[in-house]
């Protein structure tokens, strides 16, 4: 069974004082956008390929479309809520790694047999910043 990777998606662009605020969708989208080479090659040292990878979003992100590789859920409510049920539902049996940097959210998880890694682990060598910086 492929590992399952959820990846926080407020609390990873929120990470990175950009000005993503003026932009949350579009912020959201370059992410996911991002996501794609951690979502084939893994996130060495935390998670090896073959995985599933799994965005979540809220809010004004929640219009976002999955990608190859990358499944986008939108969070009806609370973004954290949601990722505590992926993890209940879907993390079972599996390694299941969750990447937020919300102390409370990470505590939840954890409970429920997930490992955790802040939105770091996300960006391997890359700057941050250069992914976010294309459409301001």
């Amino acid at each position: 069974m492929d590992a399952l990777l959820i990846v926080d998606a407020a609390n990873v662009v929120g990470s990175v004082p950009d000005g993503w605020w003026r932009d949350r969708h579009g912020a959201a989208e370059r992410l996911r956008d991002a996501l794609v080479a951690p979502a084939a090659d893994g996130l060495p040292g935390l998670l090896a390929p073959p995985l599933e990878l799994v965005l979540v979003v809220e809010g004004a992100a929640r219009g976002v479309e999955s990608v190859a590789g990358v499944r986008v859920v939108p969070a009806a409510g609370s973004g954290d809520d949601r990722i505590v049920q992926l993890v209940a539902d879907e993390g079972g049996g599996r390694d299941c790694l969750v990447v937020t940097a919300d102390r409370g959210l990470r505590e939840r998880v954890q409970a429920l047999g997930a490992r955790v890694t802040g939105p770091r682990a996300v960006w391997g060598s890359r700057s941050p910043s250069s992914c976010w910086s294309s459409s301001q």
